[in-house]
């Protein structure tokens, strides 16, 4: 026995006895047998542990030797746990009890202009590729269309995309799609689900009261953003309108922009305040606003010793009405920042931005509590189509704009459908995304079921090329074949998973993650592809 190292497994052989049970309590959640024992006669080392290795309890080891992270890790390896049980649910619930098909779709697709990059993989017929899928966006509408009344499966997807703290190149998804469905539907479909993850994961009763729904304009009008958290209350009004023209001017090199104020509640003693801005304008959160070409934010702090109350440059009107407007008291930090004066696009403001950066920066300096509880939101009516850009392929049309979330997304009214040809950035999208705490859970949306209809999409208004438009043969070939009007949703799950238990980076609650850098440290991917790799499928690195 004194000959094994730590750690190592080991088979034993012996004779099972009875004896008086021990009083000594379990070992953590290592549950004692109590009441035999074994007479040992033979121990045998299955295989050694390295005795330059570490292996102790909640030691901190890199993600190279992830298999020791999860061996020493238990938060990690309780995480996994979590995370089984959390898919379990979901089974229990979606087909268990609300009848739908658990399918599996292929991993091996083809490239279709959906909206992200793909992974592309190369075959050996010369030319011939392979796309991971983005989603099984495209698989699941043909099911619709094969008779499939309800649709679901923990999905994975791959996006070559730029990395964040909630975002891998492949990530898994709770996919689910509803033939002769509304978005009310799936809606109620996914609340239900969710209070049910809550309450017998976290027993947590969310209520029988939906989710609050709050329209795209609304919500970036609000907070400035599209994926807000409510929690925080500091909403975003609009000031422009009562502000002297001197004082936009000073903020703003723009010509006649919207204006928007907030308040921070931080302290009652502007004194405190004063040393809060101070220390947030020294630090390297404040370098984007400081650098926002469309003006730095103007800040204030309300303190009724000074002339105005702190709020001079605004006038004697405008200064009472901004202390009605923003229910001011002493000490109160007030922020206006200027911005072009057109539709809200994308997914954050500069003031909603400042927003979060100026809470955080409160509660880690003890000023205010950290957040607690969870406000679920809905958010709709987000635009069908958005202008192109450089850093998005969109769906490569010529037209110049691209769909919001998928050129599959079904318009949000009759109105709306008629406008797509005249006014397309003017209509909106039967489009939802569920929102918690600030973090995107996941979007779905009815989908076009007109075959007609989609063509008419992807050719005339977002003007695909045919050979682009080729692309989409197979599925407009089933939509035509008598497919229902359906809707669905996609949750992300590792995001999920990762909320509930109240982590950072999606990373804490997957087995082996990727970097920031879209690489696997222990198993040391991609790897460089050999010569013979390379003439094997007809590839070349270019030189650039």
């Amino acid at each position: 026995m004194r000959s094994l190292s730590a750690h190592s497994p080991v088979s034993i052989s012996g004779v099972l006895k009875q004896r008086k049970p021990t009083s000594k309590p379990n070992l953590g959640d290592v549950e004692k047998i109590l009441g035999i024992e074994i007479q040992l006669e033979k121990v045998e080392c299955m295989n050694r542990f390295p005795s330059e290795s570490i292996a102790i309890e909640n030691t901190k080891i890199g993600p190279a030797q992830r298999h020791l992270q999860l061996r020493t890790e238990r938060e990690i390896r309780d995480a996994l746990a979590f995370r089984a049980r959390c898919a379990q649910v979901c089974r229990r619930y979606l087909c268990g009890e609300n009848g739908f098909l658990e399918v599996e779709t292929p991993l091996l697709f083809k490239s279709t202009p959906e909206g992200a990059r793909e992974f592309l993989v190369p075959t050996r017929d010369k030319g011939q590729a392979y796309a991971l899928p983005q989603s099984p966006q495209q698989y699941k509408q043909i099911l619709m269309a094969s008779g499939i009344p309800k649709y679901f499966q923990i999905a994975k997807c791959f996006r070559d995309e730029d990395l964040r703290a909630d975002r891998q190149p492949e990530f898994t998804q709770l996919d689910l799609e509803m033939a002769f469905a509304k978005s009310q539907d799936v809606m109620l479909c996914v609340e239900t689900l969710v209070k049910r993850l809550w309450f017998e994961m976290l027993g947590q009763d969310l209520g029988e009261r939906a989710f609050s729904r709050m329209p795209y304009e609304e919500v970036m009008s609000r907070y400035g953003s599209d994926k807000p958290d409510t929690r925080i209350g500091m909403e975003i009004m609009r000031v422009d309108y009562m502000l002297p023209v001197d004082l936009i001017s000073k903020i703003s090199p723009l010509t006649d922009p919207v204006v928007e104020a907030m308040k921070l509640r931080v302290s009652h003693n502007p004194r405190e305040t004063r040393k809060f801005v101070a220390n947030f304008m020294d630090s390297a959160d404040s370098a984007p606003f400081l650098k926002n070409p469309e003006g730095q934010p103007g800040i204030f702090i309300f303190d009724s010793n000074k002339p105005l109350s702190g709020l001079q440059p605004f006038g004697f009107e405008a200064a009472e009405r901004m202390e009605e407007l923003l229910d001011l008291e002493n000490g109160d930090l007030v922020i206006i920042q200027a911005r072009k004066n057109i539709p809200f696009k994308g997914g954050s403001t500069h003031i909603g931005n400042l927003r979060l950066a100026l809470h955080r920066a409160a509660v880690t300096q003890g000023l205010l509590p950290a957040l607690t509880g969870f406000d679920f939101l809905w958010v709709n009516n987000f635009p069908l189509f958005t202008p192109s850009s450089e850093t998005e392929p969109g769906q490569q049309g010529a037209a110049g704009i691209s769909s919001t979330h998928h050129p599959f997304t079904a318009p949000a009214s009759f109105q709306d459908a008629e406008m797509i040809t005249s006014s397309p950035l003017e209509a909106k999208a039967d489009h939802y995304d569920l929102v918690v705490n600030g973090v995107e859970l996941g979007g779905g949306s009815r989908r076009i079921h007109s075959a007609e209809f989609q063509e008419h999409v992807l050719q005339d208004v977002l003007k695909m090329s045919p050979e682009r438009l080729h692309d989409f043969t197979h599925l407009l070939d089933a939509l035509r074949a008598g497919c229902p009007p359906h809707a669905g949703i996609a949750l992300g799950f590792d995001r999920l998973v990762a909320v509930m238990l109240g982590k950072e980076s999606v990373r804490d609650v997957i087995a082996f993650p990727k970097t920031g850098k879209g690489e696997d440290p222990l198993v040391k991917s991609p790897s460089q592809m050999t010569a013979e790799q390379l003439r094997t499928y007809h590839l070349q690195i270019r030189i650039d």
